[in-house]
């Protein structure tokens, strides 16, 4: 995310504080950055999956195009959804960000890798790859509907999404 063309998340914040349309969405504050970049924004692609990240994987090693990969994970922290080598494929194939509703590993790989990765916490146990899950549904996130295509801004303050790029 280029910080002179898309508003901060406090901005983008205040610019909607009296919209009650639902249009912005701000995740809960229970996110971790563990990635070399902390601000980071981007068009949506989804992923939903428990336990098994064979999406994930096959996300990343896509071309991402600037877009942000939001993991739907169930919350569940068990296993571990993105580590080094997926974080570093997300680098390498143009992915802005991945923001997982779950958990990562490989901590200090995902601090060298030149990409967004938010969590919310590690674990060392690895995935269990069934080849499972869903590509760009809707997902739900604390109860916050989100679908594909839609923009996500996070930053050191926090992760809003917008329908559109703002």
């Amino acid at each position: 995310m280029n910080a002179d063309t898309t508003p901060s998340t406090c901005d983008l914040c205040d610019a909607h504080k009296s919209d009650s349309s639902g249009a912005l969405r701000v995740l809960p504050p229970v996110f971790h950055h563990y990635g070399a970049r902390t601000r980071f924004a981007g068009t949506l692609s989804t992923v939903q999956c428990l336990d098994d990240n064979s999406r994930v994987k096959e996300a990343v090693n896509t071309p991402g195009q600037g877009r942000v990969l939001l993991v739907d994970a169930g919350g569940t922290v068990r296993r571990s959804m993105v580590g080094g080598l997926l974080a570093e494929a997300a680098a390498k194939n143009g992915w802005a960000g991945v923001v997982v509703w779950g958990a990562v590993r490989d901590k200090a790989e995902l601090a060298a890798a030149q990409v967004g990765v938010v969590a919310l916490a590690l674990t060392p146990m690895p995935t269990d790859r069934k080849d499972q899950g869903l590509r760009d549904v809707p997902v739900q996130i604390d109860g916050l509907l989100i679908r594909p295509g839609e923009y996500l801004v996070a930053d050191e303050d926090g992760i809003v999404v917008l329908p559109t790029r703002p």
